[in-house]
């Protein structure tokens, strides 16, 4: 089931400028594990010790999965997957 996953500006050098992604999988964590998979270098980013990094947030249709089931977090054919790292400055 195809999932779309949504890759912010500051990522998109580790996805050679994409902006989404098509990719498969029924819960959060094989969707990012076909992202992976695609994108190697995303890995590195955005992962840490099997989960995510900790200034990673997650959300599928808009909810955020550390309030959910994390990276268990079904999803269905057609659900938007957004990846957002926090982002600092001064």
């Amino acid at each position: 089931m195809p999932v779309t996953v949504k890759i912010p500006t500051q990522l998109r050098a580790a996805t050679d400028g994409d902006a989404t992604a098509s990719v498969q999988g029924s819960t959060v964590g094989e969707v990012l594990d076909a992202l992976y998979d695609r994108y190697g270098e995303l890995r590195s980013r955005i992962a840490e010790d099997g989960g995510l990094r900790r200034f990673v947030n997650v959300y599928v249709g808009g909810e955020d999965i550390r309030f959910l089931d994390g990276l268990e977090t079904p999803v269905s054919e057609g659900d938007e997957v957004t990846i957002l790292p926090a982002v600092a400055g001064g």
